[in-house]
């Protein structure tokens, strides 16, 4: 899905973590993919360095699922090619491992026939939280109702709770692009474990030389720290912020004021960059007095999730937990 790396000028630090794994062996047993020339495939999405085309399958006549296939962007030159095929053998490495209803599943890991190395994935959707995020920014629709949101906020926190409980794994880069969405939220899966990264018993980064690369405007505060301890509460941290964007249409911390739009020009130094960097890591506002009384929840789960003491935010299980519990209780007033 679309990288803020790309779509944006805010840069993450791109240096890849260390892997005691030796991925050889993915660049030498390939199948061989009858891949369409990308101009006749549906471009669902790009990431740094990379695309994701949609790839409808039929083979022999019979009805097949269609795949997404993130594939090497052929403009990068060979010393990013180079660093793009490590990011995603390890993401084929990792996403070969992960088996849940809330994150997209590994299909194949492929070379074309011109021998560019593809990752084959569950196709999870046409269009990522964020591509919806900006169709109802652009037609002006408000904040998504309450229940969705709330539905949102559950299915991601029970992919989190499996990648953390489960696989100790931190996503490592949770935000709207990499929420991927089918048939008005009919399924709702976590995409590109590309950056994710190991967790020990207690939850925290196993690997000292392993490095957070996340997203800028996404990052918590210990992140952006020199020695800032990384752990599951950091996917919760950039989790809480995707709540907020769903309630306000917007981007973390890049928001321009209403009063300040008639004074902006094509410059760059209409941004206001000190002011950008100095709110990375913190809570953004939120304008409550928009939302209505349905939005109390989902405005109590942002509030505790994006607290800047990693501690004193929740895990994913208990999200899930809090979230279940509400939902039956709703549903069980709704019966009597």
């Amino acid at each position: 899905m679309q990288s803020m790396d790309e779509a944006c000028p805010f840069k993450s630090p791109c240096q890849q973590e260390n892997k005691k794994k030796q991925l050889g062996s993915w660049n030498e047993n390939h199948t061989t993919l009858v891949l369409p020339a990308s101009p006749f495939m549906k471009k669902l999405g790009y990431g740094t360095g990379v695309n994701v085309y949609l790839m409808k399958r039929s083979p022999t006549g019979k009805s097949c699922s269609p795949w997404a296939v993130k594939k090497i962007n052929a403009k990068c030159n060979v010393r990013q090619q180079s660093v793009y095929l490590k990011r995603l053998q390890e993401e084929a490495i990792r996403l070969k491992d992960i088996e849940h209803p809330n994150i997209v599943g590994y299909r194949a890991f492929v070379k074309t026939n011109d021998g560019t190395p593809c990752l084959a994935m569950e196709f999870g959707g046409e269009k990522s939280l964020n591509d919806l995020i900006e169709e109802r920014n652009e037609n002006v629709k408000g904040p998504f109702p309450a229940s969705t949101i709330l539905k949102v906020a559950l299915h991601v926190a029970n992919g989190l709770k499996y990648l953390h409980n489960e696989k100790r794994l931190l996503h490592g880069d949770i935000k709207s692009c990499n929420i991927v969405v089918k048939e008005d939220f009919k399924t709702i899966k976590i995409c590109d474990v590309g950056v994710s990264l190991k967790l020990d018993e207690n939850m925290q980064v196993s690997d000292p030389q392993a490095i957070y690369i996340g997203t800028e405007p996404w990052k918590p505060k210990e992140a952006l720290e020199e020695n800032g301890i990384i752990t599951d509460k950091s996917d919760i941290f950039a989790y809480g912020l995707t709540l907020w964007e769903m309630m306000t249409l917007s981007m973390p911390h890049v928001n321009i004021s209403d009063d300040s739009l008639d004074s902006l020009d094509d410059d760059e130094d209409s941004f206001d960059e000190d002011a950008y960097y100095a709110a990375l890591g913190t809570r953004p506002a939120l304008n409550v007095e928009e939302l209505d009384d349905s939005y109390s929840k989902a405005i109590e789960l942002f509030l505790v999730c994006t607290n800047e003491d990693p501690k004193k935010r929740p895990s994913a299980a208990q999200i899930v937990e809090e979230l279940e519990t509400a939902a039956e209780l709703e549903t069980a007033a709704t019966n009597k």
